[in-house]
């Protein structure tokens, strides 16, 4: 086994190296002074399974590209087998046409995995599970529920409330209470038509008033969503707000919004590098790193990687 990874977030991969007991496999990666990247894999992979990781942080465009030279050269240098780990998958809201003359970029991602040379494809809580669909091969998509749950239930009991920050979250939250044995509340919001990229959360349903409530979603980037529906939970009586999510995306002004906002934890794992410190000291991180080393032992033993997630990672 051969765990080869770029410059985004060394952390998570020693992480991982540390869970899997080897060490990562040295890569030399440089820079042209016209900003073209050098790739260079450090010792000799033919006949290996190598593993790939790379998070696709910010800059999302150089992490992706560094990670399609690193397959291409692990495929010219007659590794065996090379799986693609991408933590956090890049472009992953762009997975449909939502009007004309667009692309679907997560089709074009994963075509991009496929022409470097990965014959397999691993992920963490993809914004839209279809873009399984879109390679024509093993494509194991992980979740970060079960570390999430573990900090709810030893920080928080079962006694909450899990809430869904809109439609589109609601199978998440109903796996989180068919786990944890909680209630469910939704929170019904609209996009504003007078400012763009605002939210406007208009209602809830179910019953929020004296609970504390934890709010569920796979990602938060400009924090929008969370902290509207943060302030409608406050307003209909909640006692107290959390926030569990998998990718701690950030952009913007996100930290900013997150302080002032009536939330007291957000708990997010580190598929993205999170900031220690800053504008905020409300962000408490869980690692990932034992899902990703667990699921890179299954595959390269041959095992069921489902069998690690109870099968929860396909529902």
């Amino acid at each position: 086994m051969k765990l080869i990874a770029g410059t985004p977030h060394p952390q998570l991969t020693d992480a991982v190296a540390r869970e899997l007991g080897i060490e990562p496999t040295p890569c030399r990666i440089e820079r042209f002074s016209n900003g073209e990247l050098a790739v260079q894999i450090g010792e000799s992979v033919r006949g290996e399974d190598v593993f790939v990781l790379v998070t696709h942080t910010q800059p999302v465009n150089e992490a992706i590209f560094e990670q399609l030279l690193m397959i291409d050269a692990a495929k010219r240098a007659s590794a065996a087998h090379i799986t693609a780990v991408c933590p956090h998958f890049g472009y992953a809201r762009q997975d449909r046409k939502a009007s004309g003359r667009e692309p679907i970029t997560a089709k074009l991602v994963v075509d991009m995995l496929t022409a470097a040379g990965a014959d397999r494809i691993v992920s963490v809580d993809l914004h839209s599970s279809q873009i399984q669909g879109f390679f024509d091969g093993p494509f194991d998509h992980l979740t970060a529920a079960g570390v999430l749950r573990g900090w709810i239930t030893q920080n928080l009991g079962q006694d909450v409330v899990i809430v869904s920050p809109d439609a589109g979250r609601v199978k998440t939250a109903e796996r989180y209470v068919r786990k944890l044995g909680s209630d469910l509340a939704i929170v019904h919001k609209t996009r504003s038509k007078a400012k763009l990229n605002t939210v406007e959360a208009r209602d809830v349903v179910g019953d929020v008033n004296g609970r504390r409530c934890v709010l569920i979603d796979d990602m938060i980037d400009t924090a929008g969503t969370i902290v509207a529906a943060a302030e409608i939970l406050q307003k209909h009586g909640a006692s107290e707000v959390y926030v569990a999510t998998t990718h701690g995306v950030l952009s913007g002004s996100a930290l900013e919004r997150l302080e002032a906002a009536p939330i007291k934890r957000v708990i997010m794992t580190d598929t993205l590098p999170i900031p220690t410190s800053g504008p905020t000291g409300k962000l408490e991180v869980v690692s990932i790193a034992p899902v990703l080393a667990q699921t890179i032992a299954a595959i390269y033993e041959h095992k069921s990687v489902s069998a690690l997630f109870d099968g929860e990672n396909h529902s």
